[in-house]
């Protein structure tokens, strides 16, 4: 499931990319100086000529020679010889031997926090030096540090963003039924209701892909028992017992507890994964939403969509008093306490380093000065804005943060329990006690 979803982003974004533009250099500070000149006319010394850094993440295809244009930007500036290793989908499984072997990457991209807080436990990560940390301060807010760092110490930056708070449509089955996309949840509910009435399922719910649940759960907890809440439920400093998850569950079964909402019911969504319910909405035209990410538009343009035309997207609708933005993402680690991996890092922390990037198709960035006017399409430059405007409140996504036995294991944990819940949206709290109960056997 995890692999679907790692393919899906690898594709996803890029085909948002709906006009090209023109590359530039990116504006703001970068970490490295610039090469000079010598008195002779003659380009005086790179202040890295000569280091060789090896940067390991991921991303293959059209992802990875994006990443390879920043990384080769970052060479011209410094002189330094970037070389890419590919992780193949399990970083973990890759990292692991080399780390073990005395061999690591001097600078890795990690898909998940869990894995820099156990490679910080194993003492395998440095901290990142002072100016790294001077780039994470003037660029992000102190949430993503926080999210970077393990007992007092910043090893990591999100550098590469997914973006969770959408719900995609299909824009016939609007305009046959005669309504527009809805800006609360109230309104949700209530287009729901009038799409159905046209005689078209409103949602096609991805439900045997577990995490497609924990995404929509986490934006209907984020939005209505808010940020502070929403990082004590993640680190399991408040039970799922919480008033605030029975909350969350109760305003989730508005949706999935009418079967008249959901393509094929619950049953039917029980046995649709991710893409099959994005093919259900814009290549079978069976139903009218699907609730998922940015990568979404991959399997909508596979289906014969056009992004921006037949297929649409609108803000997850605030459900209470936060409109939710949650994220996934990669962060850049450091594995060598080297001049060259460190200098890499606040590269790619930079305003500069992020500006290059976003010139690409299939990139979005929490830097929260990365001018949206860098992204190559109006879809991305709405999404990077919705990332800055939520200032404060954007939160990394919270099945990513837990172990993975709860959060990130198929058939098992908070996936099986939402999935339970599908079947039986009527008990809030019978589906509180089982993921109170799961939580507390990955917690130990």
């Amino acid at each position: 499931m995890r692999r679907a979803r790692s393919l899906a982003v690898v594709s996803g974004v890029a085909v948002l990319a709906l006009a090209a533009a023109a590359c530039g250099s990116g504006g703001g500070e970068g970490a490295a100086p610039a090469a000079t000149t010598s008195g002779s006319g003659a380009p005086a010394a790179k202040p890295l000529d000569g280091v060789t850094i090896e940067v390991a993440a991921k991303w293959t295809g059209e992802e990875q020679a994006n990443f390879q244009k920043v990384l080769q930007a970052f060479q011209d500036k410094t002189g330094a010889k970037v070389t890419y290793a590919s992780t193949g989908e399990d970083t973990g499984a890759y990292l692991g031997p080399r780390i073990e072997g005395g061999n690591p990457p001097d600078i890795a991209m990690l898909p998940q926090p869990g894995l820099l807080q156990q490679y910080a436990e194993e003492k395998a990560l440095k901290p990142l030096s002072s100016e790294v940390q001077a780039e994470i301060d003037k660029n992000y807010t102190p949430y993503w540090k926080e999210l970077g760092s393990a007992d007092g110490q910043v090893y990591g930056v999100l550098v590469k963003a997914a973006h969770k708070s959408l719900i995609w449509y299909r824009t016939q089955a609007f305009e046959d039924a005669g309504v527009q996309p809805p800006t609360d949840w109230a309104g949700l509910v209530s287009t729901a209701q009038t799409v159905a009435d046209s005689g078209t399922p409103p949602f096609s719910l991805c439900g045997a892909s577990g995490w497609t649940l924990t995404d929509l759960f986490e934006n209907v907890y984020l939005s209505t028992a808010g940020p502070e809440n929403y990082d004590k439920l993640s680190k399991h400093e408040i039970p799922w017992t919480d008033p605030t998850v029975g909350t969350a569950l109760t305003k989730m079964a508005e949706i999935v507890g009418k079967q008249e909402f959901v393509l094929g019911g619950s049953s039917g969504a029980l046995q649709t994964d991710f893409p099959t319910c994005v093919t259900a909405v814009y290549g079978q035209k069976k139903a009218a939403m699907v609730i998922e990410a940015d990568f979404v538009a991959a399997s909508a343009t596979e289906s014969g969509a056009t992004v921006g035309q037949d297929a649409r997207f609108f803000p997850f609708p605030a459900a209470g008093d936060t409109n939710p933005v949650v994220l996934g993402g990669d962060i850049a680690v450091a594995l060598k306490d080297s001049k060259g991996a460190m200098a890499l890092l606040a590269y790619l922390a930079s305003v500069e380093g992020g500006s290059v990037w976003a010139k690409q198709p299939g990139y979005l960035s929490a830097n929260r000065n990365v001018s949206p006017d860098n992204y190559p399409s109006e879809v991305t430059k709405q999404l990077a804005q919705t990332i800055i405007d939520a200032g404060e409140d954007v939160r990394y996504d919270m099945s990513d943060l837990a172990p993975s036995a709860f959060g990130a294991t198929d058939g098992k944990g908070e996936w099986k329990v939402l999935q339970d819940f599908l079947r039986n949206p009527t008990d809030v709290k019978g589906t509180q006690e089982a993921l109170e109960a799961e939580a507390e056997k990955a917690w130990k």
